[in-house]
């Protein structure tokens, strides 16, 4: 698992204020969920009267709400209004793509970025490989069991233990192939061994005769979605190991992407006479 470095600094040309707002709303995760007012001041080295204004101010627009009993923050409606816009948007494939071809292009495989989608993998972004479509309609919109093949056990994997519990435990899984798992403690046994690993390889558990390697993608600490490689079995008949670099770089540069997304440069003004 890799973290980007949040960058505290302020750029250049950018108004602080809207700046500090959006680092506040950065702040927020999954393993620190709320924040008092006092902790974002030390947090950040702001006066406390700053992080009370800024707090106030998101709170005021939807951002952020306030628990009256604690006077501590959450993530508020507003946040969960722009996540649903931003999936719909087509910005994720935007950033996703030059990465996903770059992949493609260096191991000729086929390339998936999927995001999970209740108990399947969901593909929102995909490259065909050099031998052709692995489908014969889009892979984009295809959904992957959680159970079968890399693709899904790169990004359960690392999810915490009693939420992928309560996700797999008495949940019946179908059998796509005599290689599918479908014992909850077998396919725990490999999950785990899936993340101590950091990869995830399969052969023929989801479609017959069809390899996969995948790694996960990680938005800070969280596990976000997975990027896998795949084709006709034949083609890793060395197994996935000479694929992992090139893997793993491109889904480091996919996170960079998603945290830090590429700026247009400005061209300087040309000087008046």
């Amino acid at each position: 698992m890799s973290e980007i470095p949040l960058d505290r600094k302020t750029p250049a040309g950018a108004l602080q204020t809207v700046d500090r707002a959006l680092l506040v709303l950065l702040a927020f995760e999954r393993t620190r969920p709320d924040w008092g007012v006092t902790e974002v001041a030390a947090e950040f080295g702001w006066d406390t009267s700053v992080a009370q204004r800024l707090l106030s101010t998101l709170a005021g627009r939807g951002f952020l709400v306030s628990d009256p009993a604690t006077r501590r923050y959450r993530i508020g409606p507003a946040v969960l209004r722009l996540g649903r816009l931003w999936e719909r948007s087509g910005s994720l494939e935007l950033l996703a793509a030059p990465v996903l071809e770059e992949l493609g292009r260096v191991t000729g495989d086929t390339v998936l970025f999927c995001l999970p989608d209740s108990f399947h993998m969901r593909c929102v972004a995909a490259v065909e490989g050099e031998s052709g479509p692995l489908r014969y309609y889009p892979l984009v919109g295809e959904l992957y069991p959680a159970h079968a093949g890399a693709t899904a056990k790169s990004f359960y994997a690392f999810l915490p233990d009693e939420q992928r519990h309560r996700l797999f435990r008495g949940r019946p899984m179908a059998r796509f192939t005599d290689r599918t798992v479908t014992d909850p403690d077998e396919l725990e046994r490999e999950l785990v061994q899936v993340r101590a690993q950091g990869y995830a390889w399969t052969v023929g558990e989801y479609d017959a005769g069809i390899a996969t390697v995948a790694v996960p993608v990680f938005l800070g600490r969280e596990p976000y979605g997975s990027l896998s490689l795949g084709g006709a079995k034949e083609r890793f008949t060395d197994g996935p190991e000479g694929r992992l670099d090139a893997l793993r770089k491109a889904a480091r540069l996919l996170e960079k992407r998603l945290t830090h997304p590429p700026q247009r440069t400005r061209k300087p003004r040309a000087p008046q006479s």
